[in-house]
């Protein structure tokens, strides 16, 4: 499984992030695991100079991202990792790169503008289905903001401005809070209109109007949870919101209008929805603010990848020689963009994962269909749909957890079915997948009962699909994660999962007392599921040290 994982590393402005992904082709990836380090270099901007404190917390944030990397068994050629705004404007970037390599290994690309605009466009087209619509792509950053039009992958325009959140929130705009805000605008507009970039846009044109940063997102979830409202999170506001990815211009302004109210109270207010961003929000949701009515933007929509994604599409370009298609798979991404929507990045790592030992078990059932003298053991073909599907349950299995622990599963049914979610599947097979997420854990499913009628030929598929999530589940709820250490082999005496020994990332050894009775009683019932679904035989061989899950 070692190749088709990629890493990506972006030492941004304000923080460094690291993305690993698992990668599928023609055109598809599940992320694995996402980190944030809290190192904002843009702190050292007004020298233009990293500082020796910058450069310990940066070399001290690589290395553990390099722990994760190997733990993970990335290829090193398959690992990216670069550098924006903050260390392409520094004097003493080359010292600081040089550091870098020395202490942690990692070659440093720094990108220049005009790279960084490319990559977050890529990384866009991974999150929403836009391939042939002409985009106009932007991603607000601590020290810089990009713009690119593109169109079909390719880049007809792009433009790195030097407007960022971080770098705004430091200058001296004023004293009060009013003041502040328009100096601030005037600064920025006179930046925008003095670049050419209004004029540039005008003359090309967009249809879609895109945002693929953490700062866009942010100003996204105000607008999801009602923060310019009095009632903010309020349940029935959430029920009314059924926005998908997106804000209009009207909403830009009501949250950056409350973001701009002084006071102690607005303050607090600020800090408790926003917490690490809130020092800079309100730079952000200015310069957006300003973009929107410069450019004429009257909605934008919201991507949840960005550059670390676009990085991991062109490396997959390269890799497989052309063979990762930007533009396929498109469907697939509604099901991370309903993931994302709902889960942490702790609750998605965590369905990613069963995810890779649920395709591990179908690529070995898949791989022993025929068997020499025991004839056909499966009664149905297993398709490249049917993986699909089973990871897309895995992806989403837990995402009825953002309204509570109790009862998840059948609330995640209840948002597949009822949300028009999923794009590009079949009414039958959103049917699967949502009683795929019903039926992972707890009591067996019931083929009489109604909600079964409507799969007909797909409820033979779903009872082996279902013996594996449920498996894939209960192996990695009592810890046994290390999906990268597998060997799925068959014998006379049936099938054979061996668990290897490695361990995984962030997971720290349970006491032998964790390893009860409970998960022997669990996995013995799921066996005995799988028996009867498939009529043969399956052992599991745990060699592994299982780990305390989170979930």
């Amino acid at each position: 499984m070692a190749n088709t994982l990629f890493a990506a590393i972006d030492m941004g402005t304000n923080a460094f992030k690291l993305l690993i992904v698992q990668a599928h082709l023609p055109g598809k990836f599940i992320p694995l695991l996402t980190v944030r380090e809290h190192v904002v270099l843009g702190r050292d901007s007004p020298s233009s100079t990293i500082s020796t404190h910058s450069q310990n917390l940066s070399v001290k944030s690589l290395q553990n991202f390099n722990k994760l990397i190997q733990t993970h068994n990335v290829p090193l050629l398959h690992t990216r990792c670069v550098a924006t705004s903050a260390v392409r404007e520094a004097q003493n970037k080359a010292k600081f790169i040089h550091s870098i390599a020395e202490t942690t290994g990692f070659k440093v690309d720094v990108l220049s503008g005009e790279e960084e605009s490319r990559f977050s466009y890529l990384g866009a087209l991974q999150f929403f289905p836009v391939f042939e619509n002409l985009v106009l792509n932007i991603d607000i950053g601590g020290g810089s903001t990009e713009f690119a039009i593109g169109l079909r992958g390719k880049i007809e325009f792009c433009l790195s401005l030097k407007l960022g959140h971080v770098t705004l929130t430091q200058q001296n705009f004023g004293d009060e809070e009013a003041e502040r805000a328009s100096n601030m605008r005037e600064y920025i507009r006179n930046v925008i209109k003095e670049s050419g970039l209004i004029d540039k846009v005008k003359n090309i044109g967009f249809e879609i109007a895109l945002g693929s940063s953490g700062t866009i997102r942010a100003i996204e979830k105000a607008v999801f949870k009602g923060y310019a409202l009095d009632f903010a999170d309020n349940e029935a506001l959430l029920s009314e919101c059924k926005r998908d990815w997106k804000f209009s211009i009207e909403e830009l302004k009501s949250v950056v209008e409350r973001l701009c109210k002084g006071g102690e109270g607005q303050k607090v207010r600020r800090d408790g929805f926003f917490k690490r961003r809130s020092e800079s929000i309100v730079a952000g949701g200015i310069l957006l603010d300003e973009i929107f009515d410069l450019l004429g933007i009257k909605e934008m929509l919201v991507s949840g990848y960005g550059l670390r994604e676009g990085l991991i599409a062109d490396s997959l370009a390269k890799v497989f020689d052309d063979g990762y298609d930007l533009n396929a798979n498109a469907r697939f991404r509604s099901i991370l963009r309903l993931a994302t929507r709902f889960n942490s990045k702790r609750i998605t790592t965590s369905a990613a994962e069963i995810a890779s030992i649920a395709r591990e078990i179908f690529e070995g059932l898949r791989k022993y269909k025929e068997l020499d003298n025991d004839g056909i053991y499966l009664t149905v073909d297993l398709d490249e749909k049917d993986l699909e599907n089973l990871e897309a349950a895995c992806l989403l299995h837990n995402i009825g957890l953002s309204t509570g622990k109790k009862g998840y599963h059948k609330k995640s049914y209840h948002i597949i079915m009822n949300g028009n979610h999923l794009r590009g599947y079949s009414a039958e097979e959103v049917k699967l997948i949502a009683l795929l997420t019903r039926h992972h854990r707890k009591k067996l499913p019931k083929f009489n009962d109604a909600s079964f009628n409507e799969l007909k030929e797909a409820k033979q598929k779903f009872k082996v699909l279902c013996a594996i999530i449920r498996l894939s589940f209960v192996l990695h709820r009592n810890g046994y994660i290390n999906y990268r250490e597998m060997d799925f082999s068959h014998s006379h005496e049936g099938f054979k999962l061996v668990i290897g020994e490695e361990r995984g990332p962030n997971h720290q050894p349970v006491v032998e007392q964790c390893v009860t009775d409970k998960f022997a009683v669990e996995l013995t019932h799921e066996l005995d599921y799988f028996k009867k679904v498939l009529k043969q035989e399956l052992s599991v061989e745990l060699k592994a040290p299982p780990f305390c899950s989170n979930e």
